[in-house]
């Protein structure tokens, strides 16, 4: 341990990811054992998709560190570059600076890269979200690689946990803390329907469903045709206000990101916003009357509510399921159907298999203990 501080960093890279680590970055300020530096890449300092590390600064953090990393471009080609670019970035990056311990992530190609670059300074890295599986998309890869190359493991649920054993062995230090999301939905006053009138124009009165699309990467060439059918059952869908949140910066996101604003500039009812903030998305989370898509966050955060999930195609294959989530090909004449059934169902039991909402305290008791 440096000093008389343990000296944390936290890998950023998207305005998903900081909204996940939301809770542990305020625990870890607050708490004088730990120096907390931030270090932020990928789409936070892309003005596309938001320059999203202000709203890391606007919560009251420092950005200590901001790396550029992100190359223009969507395809197979470009995403390896990317890869590339970010592992040299971190590498000087790695070379100049030292921490008693390092947090990533989730399963994003960039914080593959970034803890990749590290592996050979021994950086040590601690993993979050780990063991988890997503069979319709290429995370699988990175998500396993950076736990591999991780000391310390903060899973969601004991199947991760279970699932994370298995792949690292018995004698690692993997400890089932509960989610962090749901630290923010105990913890966070979300907005009411009038507050985000007020801050976003955007009636939740009326009848809304939230919708985030992220490509498929293992199957890459078939995003255009999802698209296609998702825009065409929006089509027969007006009876709900759409609520669109833009894609990752995945293989082909520009694409459906592309057919997203060229369908929202041609018809009504639909509100497209490039990044709520933490608050905004998990507000309008709370007061939609469904989600779609096939975004993570529909698993873990909309299990807390809970809010109905149609799930669509492959990418979160794999991923525990709650009785709140809905599985549907992407066909058009499915998903039409599978709204309008849900629409008329019965109150969903709450099925929230995350923990309590305690768990950022959790994970620094944990860090005290074993340093």
């Amino acid at each position: 341990m440096g000093g008389l501080k343990l000296k944390v960093a936290v890998l950023t890279s998207s305005r998903a990811d900081y909204s996940i680590y939301f809770p542990l970055l305020k625990q870890l300020k607050a708490d004088d054992y730990f120096e907390l530096e931030i270090i932020a890449f990928g789409t936070h300092l892309s003005e596309q998709h938001g320059a999203t590390y202000k709203a890391i600064e606007k919560d009251g953090f420092e950005v200590k560190h901001k790396i550029e990393n992100l190359l223009k471009g969507d395809q197979p080609k470009d995403i390896a570059e990317s890869q590339g670019a970010t592992m040299i970035a971190f590498a000087d990056f790695w070379s100049k600076h030292t921490f008693d311990l390092v947090f990533c992530l989730g399963d994003r190609f960039e914080m593959f890269s970034a803890v990749s670059a590290g592996v050979p300074f021994n950086v040590k890295f601690a993993h979050i979200h780990g063991g988890e599986t997503t069979l319709g998309a290429i995370d699988n890869v990175y998500r396993h690689s950076i736990s591999l190359m991780s000391k310390f493991h903060f899973v969601t649920c004991k199947a991760y946990n279970d699932k994370l054993k298995s792949l690292l062995g018995e004698d690692q230090k993997i400890f089932n803390v509960g989610a962090l999301s749901i630290d923010n939905l105990k913890n966070l006053k979300l907005y009411s329907k009038p507050k985000m009138i007020e801050l976003f124009g955007l009636d939740l009165n009326k009848p809304s469903i939230l919708f985030t699309f992220h490509p498929e990467t293992v199957s890459f060439e078939k995003n255009e045709v999802y698209i296609q059918e998702i825009i065409k059952a929006f089509q027969l869908l007006k009876e709900y206000q759409l609520v669109i949140t833009m894609p990752n910066a995945d293989t082909m996101g520009n694409l459906i990101r592309d057919y997203l604003e060229k369908y929202v500039a041609e018809v009504k009812n639909v509100f497209a916003i490039e990044n709520f903030g933490t608050l905004g998305y998990l507000s309008a989370m709370k007061h939609c009357k469904m989600m779609l898509g096939n975004t993570s966050s529909g698993f873990v955060e909309a299990s807390y509510f809970p809010i109905p999930v149609v799930n669509l195609g492959s990418r979160q294959d794999g991923r525990l399921r709650n009785r709140h989530i809905f599985d549907v090909e992407i066909k058009k004449a499915s998903i039409v159907q599978k709204v309008r059934e849900i629409s008329q169902g019965t109150h969903l039991l709450n099925e929230n298999s995350y923990g309590a909402g305690d768990t950022a305290v959790t994970i620094c008791k944990i860090l005290k203990e074993i340093h």
